[in-house]
């Protein structure tokens, strides 16, 4: 049988296929997104007429992309640099992150969902719900890699890892939050997805030139 240490795969070409592989999917993903958006179908003799109002009333499908696109590449940003600190891989790490993946691939249908029918709750609520479970799989990944020193350098900074843990954590939290929110006002939750992702990246960006000052 085979013990932990035998199962763990150093980094490399290999480690470098599952982080291709992972972009290819986060590329994949944000394309897919614009195929909502469809061009409206209109008479040739009305659209010169028609076609301005016809463009602006696609404006839920346009906000729908832009949302979408910030959250798939913000989970591009997280997992980046999850993955920069991680030195080898093993089937465990393997299977998170084709979970992970796979809810990256999904994004598009919640993002219809609530371009089509933004001013329901349950739309928001399936939406708010994939974010957090994607967040929830970005911070397992990151759990499992640094677990024991399990997939990264044995020098990595405790605190550093205890602080992006905590954010994961925190961000699911106020994710799930955000369902509650949709019940009494579903603007309010759906904008608070951009705000949360706006603040998040804010935080991180502090953090990293403050960890370079010092």
């Amino acid at each position: 049988m085979s013990g932990r240490g035998e199962q763990r795969h150093r980094g490399g070409r290999e480690l470098d296929r599952i982080v291709f592989f992972s972009d290819a999917v986060f590329a994949i993903a944000i394309t897919l997104l614009v195929l909502d958006i469809q061009v409206p179908e209109i008479s040739d003799d009305l659209v010169a007429e028609e076609l301005p109002a016809q463009l602006l009333a696609l404006w839920p499908k346009y906000f729908g992309y832009v949302l979408s696109f910030v959250v798939i590449i913000s989970f591009w940003n997280i997992h980046h640099s999850i993955f920069s600190d991680i030195r080898g891989y093993d089937r465990g790490l393997i299977w998170l992150n084709s979970i992970f993946l796979m809810f990256v691939a999904f994004v598009p249908f919640p993002t219809s969902l609530v371009s089509e029918y933004g001013d329901h709750q349950l739309p928001v609520a399936i939406y708010a719900a994939t974010l957090a479970i994607g967040r929830l799989l970005l911070t397992l990944i990151y759990w499992y890699a640094t677990s024991g020193h399990r997939l990264v350098d044995s020098k990595l900074d405790p605190q550093t890892v205890r602080f992006f843990l905590l954010r994961g954590l925190t961000i699911l939290a106020i994710f799930l939050l955000t369902i509650g929110i949709s019940f009494f006002s579903v603007s309010i939750a759906i904008y608070s997805w951009l705000l949360l992702i706006v603040v998040d990246a804010v935080i991180l960006r502090r953090r990293r030139v403050r960890a370079e000052t010092y």
